[in-house]
């Protein structure tokens, strides 16, 4: 059975590029106000996307604390980088955040990418393969901490010997979301341990084949694909009308530079029509969660119109 079913949620991905607290909140209590299903931070600590001193909130305790002043939303990370913490104090933390939120924390993992904190603060970095590894044996080790204990694990890179995690999660299965798409080690991850499945959009053809690699894990692992629930994250800059959206595109333009490694992220730009008809590839390849980036500055216009206009139409659209 799929987590929270066949509903189509809709999100706003904000991290956390923030000077000010108070600019954090107003997001977050701005995304629930506007009925947003969800809101998440990201975990870095030093983006390589805001420069070696630009501003940057930890993580974890940003989100409990934006958990703790909103009621309705759905709280979570996307995605907490493997090589920050030892699994077991991702596990409290998370079980302690879901306290915190009554219930409303959706946890994310990944293998970790670029961070400049690495460089900065001597954290070590090790190979995509040893991440990889490292990531595998985290979901093992959350889950069976959430799930009561003891837990007496051996891996590689983490052991557990008579483990115990008190208070558990509010959840009864707290949702792990595990952000990545890479094809050989990455999807056979999500599909041994995922509750929710996220990664950037790209091309409607793209993840079309990823989701197919997607399912020839699951087939291995002994799952149904379709007990993972699919999440895209994707920019977009939307106006009233579309030659609005592209005067505010090119004013990113002239701010960002042609070769920012935001572009690849940005869907559409243009109306929320035209936003509803490139979102719909997606919702008929199972897409079930669409979050929208919204790092700062924020793009409060796109907000409002994703709200009104986008989020009602796919919410419509019939579970396939």
């Amino acid at each position: 059975m799929r987590i929270h079913g066949d509903a189509v949620r809709v999100g706003v991905h904000s991290g956390q590029q923030y000077t000010t607290f108070a600019e954090a909140l107003k997001l977050w209590r701005t995304a629930e106000e506007l009925g947003y299903d969800w809101v998440s931070l990201f975990d870095h600590f030093r983006p390589p996307m805001g420069g070696p001193a630009g501003p940057c909130f930890e993580g974890m305790s940003l989100l409990s604390a934006l958990a703790a002043r909103t009621s309705r939303i759905r709280c979570a990370v996307l995605v907490s980088a493997v090589t920050w913490r030892h699994p077991a104090l991702a596990a409290a933390a998370a079980a302690t955040i879901d306290h915190v939120s009554d219930g409303r924390l959706e946890f994310g993992m990944g293998a970790a990418g670029a961070d400049l904190a690495y460089g900065q603060y001597g954290i070590p970095f090790p190979s995509a393969g040893a991440r990889l590894d490292m990531l595998d044996e985290a979901c093992r080790v959350m889950r069976a901490l959430w799930t009561g204990g003891p837990a007496t694990f051996a891996g590689q890179h983490f052991r557990l010997e008579d483990a115990h995690l008190q208070p558990r999660p509010l959840q009864r299965r707290l949702p792990l979301v595990i952000g990545g798409e890479g094809e050989r080690r990455m999807l056979r991850i999500v599909a041994e341990h995922a509750d929710i499945w996220n990664t950037l959009a790209g091309t409607p053809d793209t993840y079309r084949h990823k989701v197919g690699k997607l399912a020839e894990h699951a087939a291995v692992v002994g799952r149904d694909p379709g007990t993972i629930r699919q999440s895209v994250t994707f920019r977009a800059i939307l106006a009233e009308d579309e030659r609005q959206a592209l005067e505010r595109k090119e004013r990113l333009l002239e701010r960002v530079g042609p070769d920012s490694p935001v572009w690849p992220e940005y869907l559409v730009f243009g109306t929320p029509e035209q936003c509803v008809e490139r979102l719909r590839p997606y919702l008929d390849l199972g897409v079930r969660d669409f979050l929208l980036g919204a790092r700062p500055p924020v793009d409060w216009q796109t907000l409002d119109l994703f709200a009104r206009h986008v989020a009602p139409a796919l919410r419509a659209h019939p579970a396939g």
